[in-house]
């Protein structure tokens, strides 16, 4: 059941279990991120088909500070994982 570390090994319905649950938090990411910059960025109102130069900065700004977030948050989550981990006591 372990292998070499002591890392446990896992089962295939383990393995698949983990990569619907990381693709769930992906898809609701992505949702999110659309969300919140279509309500930013985007008029309610249509004008037309395409997006005007304002409205496509205004996406690229808001996906790159979103994922710029994300990637902070991770990390901060990461040190904070670290520091209570087994063994820093």
């Amino acid at each position: 059941m372990f292998g070499l570390g002591g890392q446990p090994q896992l089962s295939s319905q383990q393995k698949l279990s983990a990569a619907e649950a990381e693709l769930d938090l992906v898809t609701d990411m992505f949702n999110k991120l659309v969300d919140n910059c279509h309500k930013k960025c985007i008029e309610q109102i249509y004008n037309d088909g395409q997006l005007n130069k304002n409205e496509s900065t205004c996406i690229d700004r808001c996906v790159a500070k979103y994922f710029e977030t994300n990637v902070k948050v991770g990390e901060n989550m990461q040190q904070l994982g670290q520091a209570f981990s087994p063994g820093k006591f």
